[in-house]
């Protein structure tokens, strides 16, 4: 049976969390401006990671936690769900990356890991495309309503349209794509920081959509798939009110996780429309935030595999 939350969650403990340059070409959500030492960064970072994990497995979510080893260096693989997604049917698909430094961050012992837990029938990868930079960034190019078998993209620098035809074509979905920029009109990098999908429920950013006919098509695909739209400002995205997932736990409970900052960018109505579907489960990871430009969705790769009896 298809469903949208899952209570196997991948995370990836960081070894060397910090500003990268290379992301921060299309990433306006970094910042490097700060008096921490590089030390002080990837220690903080470890410790919001580690706070992180606690809180989700206290509620009852299964988190496998991947050690990051200390070379080679790899500055973002705090964010896994970028490089690999695992789906319902057995197949696990591997992508291309828009920054260099970040391809050293697939990891086929990672792989391996799985295959050892979790029944996987086939691998697909799609790095290839790297060598005709041609960019597909996972479930932060993609949000999935995988129970309607509809995938939502913003095209982008790391979100190409061909490369989003080749997944509908291997996973099964069909494709809601669109525009997205920020209040500087600048291309949106990543799908997952203005929209985040639930099972009744989407939250988005719809204000960055400019055009008339996407932002009337995407409401009628909400309406027609039974979604709430909770819609959020877009100074609420800049506080990563958008990068949010949905989980379960092992006793079936579903919760909205997000970081605290994003939870408190959010008013009350927003909550109440929240808590009309779920719960809410919120983490201070304000150094990954800053330095990473991305948020607690980044850093939870969903397995929707079997496990193995």
């Amino acid at each position: 049976m298809k469903r949208q939350t899952t209570a196997h969650i991948m995370m990836v403990r960081p070894a060397n969390f910090g500003f990268n340059a290379q992301t921060a070409e299309n990433n306006a959500f970094q910042s490097n401006i700060s008096e921490l030492s590089s030390l002080e960064i990837k220690e903080r970072a470890r410790n919001e990671f580690d706070e992180f994990v606690a809180k989700l497995r206290a509620n009852g979510v299964n988190i496998i936690v991947v050690e990051e080893p200390e070379t080679p260096i790899r500055p973002d693989s705090v964010f896994p769900n970028n490089w690999i997604t695992f789906h319902h049917n057995g197949t696990v698909i591997t992508y291309p990356m828009y920054a260099p430094i970040r391809r050293i961050e697939r990891r086929e012992d990672v792989v391996e890991m799985i295959k050892e837990k979790f029944e996987v029938k086939r691998l697909v990868r799609f790095e290839q495309y790297e060598n005709s930079n041609q960019f597909l960034e996972g479930t932060g190019s993609m949000i999935l309503d995988r129970v309607n078998r509809l995938v939502y993209a913003c095209l982008s620098p790391r979100t190409d349209a061909k490369l989003l035809d080749e997944f509908c074509h291997w996973a099964d979905y069909k494709k809601m794509e669109f525009h997205a920029v920020d209040d500087q009109a600048t291309d949106i990098y990543h799908t997952n920081v203005m929209m985040a999908m639930g099972d009744h429920f989407v939250v988005i950013c719809m204000d960055t959509i400019r055009g008339e006919a996407e932002r009337k098509a995407l409401e009628k695909s909400f309406a027609k798939t039974g979604k709430e739209i909770i819609n959020i400002s877009m100074e609420q995205m800049k506080s990563f009110a958008g990068n949010m997932l949905q989980v379960q736990n092992t006793e079936g409970k579903t919760f909205l996780v997000m970081s605290e900052q994003a939870f408190k960018s959010l008013d009350e109505s927003q909550i109440q429309q929240i808590e009309k579907h779920t719960n809410i489960l919120h983490s201070d990871i304000q150094t990954i935030e800053k330095f990473g430009g991305g948020s607690a969705r980044c850093m939870m790769a969903e397995v929707f595999l079997d496990e193995k009896k």
